[in-house]
């Protein structure tokens, strides 16, 4: 995330910014900065409760399958709370190319992350994790 966030950085030092009306910029940064701490920090309070791991890198440490609170919403609370950071970063740049930023997140967390934690959940947990998938989207 730190690394897609340097790079929409890098790529609005390549264009000019484009005009935000001042109101609906601050609009804006609320609404994903509150989307952001809603859903990531209620993610991971979630994971402490459940006590289990909520370190991406160690899924295999997992614990439970944690279904209640935001886990009603979406199975990744903590990736959409991420992107939520992104996409307020991109409004505070300003640059149309720094939009690519949260859309290469989300697809590179899509292909090299949650796929293979739902992999390892499902060998892990079975048929309470599969149930879990039908009823409860991935992102949104």
């Amino acid at each position: 995330m730190l690394l897609t966030a340097a790079g929409m950085w890098g790529a609005a030092k390549l264009q000019s910014p484009i005009f935000i009306e001042p109101a609906l910029r601050v609009g804006l940064l609320l609404l994903f900065n509150l989307t952001a701490l809603v859903f990531g920090v209620s993610g991971i309070i979630a994971f402490r409760r459940a006590r289990t791991t909520i370190d991406p890198i160690q899924i295999d440490r997992a614990s439970r399958v944690v279904t209640g609170g935001i886990y009603c919403i979406t199975r990744n609370p903590m990736y959409v709370g991420l992107t939520a950071l992104l996409t307020m970063w991109a409004v505070q740049l300003a640059a149309p190319l720094a939009l690519l930023g949260p859309v290469f997140f989300v697809l590179f967390t899509h292909h090299l992350q949650i796929l293979p934690e739902e992999r390892l959940l499902s060998a892990k947990f079975g048929k309470e994790y599969d149930e879990y998938r039908q009823r409860v989207r991935r992102w949104l």
